[in-house]
């Protein structure tokens, strides 16, 4: 099935698909995707930072995807579905916080840390939306 949208003043054909469990929302793919990114650059991060801004960085960034699958399975009941959504957000903006450390310390490149902030951007903005369509998605 094709849907369109209009997209900066020209009309965008997109293809819709069944969306049956929490992994084939886009938003959990990119959060997932972030997350394996910063476990793989947080392995060289010095020892000193493992109980610190390593684990914190790891345990936000991995509980966007864990409140997702919460969310997902609360979607019985709008206000619990937009309340785990909430949480995903908070804990994406907590990954950019860390992200943010990261960077200042030097334990990533700028043109990394830019890069990762702004996934966590895409999927705040995506996360906005599921929340604002909360409806939509409400209806099993």
């Amino acid at each position: 099935m094709l849907g369109r949208e209009w997209v900066s003043g020209r009309l965008r054909v997109m293809e819709r698909r069944f969306i049956g469990r929490h992994q084939d929302l886009e938003v959990y793919q990119l959060a997932f995707g972030g997350a394996m990114q910063i476990f793989e650059l947080s392995k060289r991060f010095p020892v000193e930072e493992r109980y610190s801004l390593t684990d914190q960085m790891r345990r936000s960034s991995r509980s966007v995807c864990a409140n997702l699958a919460e969310a997902w399975r609360k979607r019985r009941y709008k206000a619990a579905f937009v309340s785990k959504l909430t949480d995903c957000q908070a804990e994406a903006a907590e990954s950019q916080t860390w992200i943010a450390f990261a960077g200042k310390c030097e334990y990533m490149t700028q043109a990394t840390g830019k890069d990762l902030h702004e996934e966590y951007d895409r999927i705040l903005g995506k996360l906005v939306n599921l929340i604002n369509q909360a409806s939509k998605w409400c209806s099993i």
